[in-house]
């Protein structure tokens, strides 16, 4: 009997960068029935091909969501009305203008060094690494970690397992950063090619801000990218059922597709050195560790909490002030425009 393959389009909800499409796409062509499926972040849709059967729309919606609840995604057949909660800003607002005014006040006494002469220090790094930690772009390393976790506890296995993924990411940040500083240094850089760079930064930062905001949804479509290619072939390692897969899993969230990471990533390269760029990355993978132990031991996950869009939005204001302070730094060093702010 020739069995027969249909297509079916289904709405996602909970998609919110780039690596949403690579997770999606790779948790459902596991399914048996699935011949080729296709995520779009755009219009938040999953195209799967395959034989089901006589199962309804709705029953294989059903069957979509038991693979991708672990991951926070909803499945259903038709859209979802997009609810931007504008109301969310009279928290936000008044949240992000205490963190500026605190971290002026900080910046003034010298106690930290965020925003220098177009340089990312290591506590910069490890700010940013927080901030990324706590966004809706690094959830889908969280879903990893729960993901790998809930696998592990089944087999009587549970701290093990945690502490090689940590270990490994770590590792990989340090090496990796390194190696894309010691890249960098064969360009030999000039100052204009650092100062774009830097703007180049800010801009990424920019738009991971605006789309932590979560209300102008076109914005998603710009966020950079790894390859798909690669990604998949990243995500691909999570299906190994070997003892040091937490490892190689914790190795490749280096080369998932996060903008925060990325942003970071392209810094690196600037820096020409390999020690520069290995503490970097380092220090950025450190700030985002506390997030991600705490998912590893507990079933913590801001995405679930009633305030998260207060919070995502809080941060979103927050980041997109480090992106104008990058940018505009970076043109006071072009000579492009006067100081304008001074601490």
């Amino acid at each position: 009997m020739t069995e027969i393959t249909k297509k079916y389009t289904f709405h996602v909800g909970g998609m919110h960068c780039k690596s949403c499409e690579v997770v999606t796409e790779s948790e459902i062509k596991d399914l048996s029935e699935v011949t080729n499926v296709k995520s779009n972040l755009s219009n938040h849709t999953v195209t799967v091909e395959g034989n089901f059967g006589d199962k309804s729309k709705e029953e294989i919606a059903d069957k979509l969501n038991a693979v991708l609840a672990k991951h926070k995604y909803t499945v259903s057949t038709e859209g979802l009305a997009q609810d931007k909660k504008w109301h969310e800003f009279k928290i936000a607002i008044p949240v992000a203008i205490i963190f500026a005014v605190v971290f002026v006040l900080l910046q003034k006494a010298g106690l930290v060094n965020i925003i220098s002469t177009g340089d990312v220090t290591y506590g910069t790094a490890f700010v940013i690494g927080v901030v990324a930690s706590l966004s809706s772009c690094m959830a889908v390393v969280g879903g990893l970690v729960l993901s790998m976790s809930a696998t592990f506890a089944q087999e009587g296995d549970k701290v093990r397992p945690q502490l090689m993924f940590h270990g490994g990411r770590l590792a990989a940040f340090f090496v990796l950063g390194g190696v894309i500083g010691a890249i960098g240094s064969a360009f030999a850089l000039n100052t204009t090619a650092t100062i774009i760079l830097g703007i180049i930064i800010g801009v990424v930062m920019l738009i991971l801000g605006i789309n932590l905001l979560n209300v102008f949804h076109w914005a998603k479509r710009l966020q950079p990218a790894m390859p798909r290619f690669l990604s998949k072939h990243a995500m691909g390692v999570t299906k190994f059922n070997h003892t040091i897969t937490p490892m190689l899993v914790g190795i490749v969230t280096f080369f998932l597709p996060c903008g925060f990471t990325q942003s970071m990533q392209i810094y690196t390269l600037s820096t020409g050195n390999f020690m520069t760029g290995a503490l970097t990355m380092f220090f950025f993978a450190l700030g985002t560790l506390p997030v991600l132990a705490l998912l590893s031991f507990s079933s913590f996950s801001i995405h679930n909490s009633s305030k998260s869009g207060v919070f995502f939005k809080s941060a979103g204001l927050i980041v997109i002030m480090f992106a104008l302070l990058n940018i505009v730094n970076s043109l006071v060093i072009a000579g492009l425009i006067a100081p304008v702010f001074n601490f």
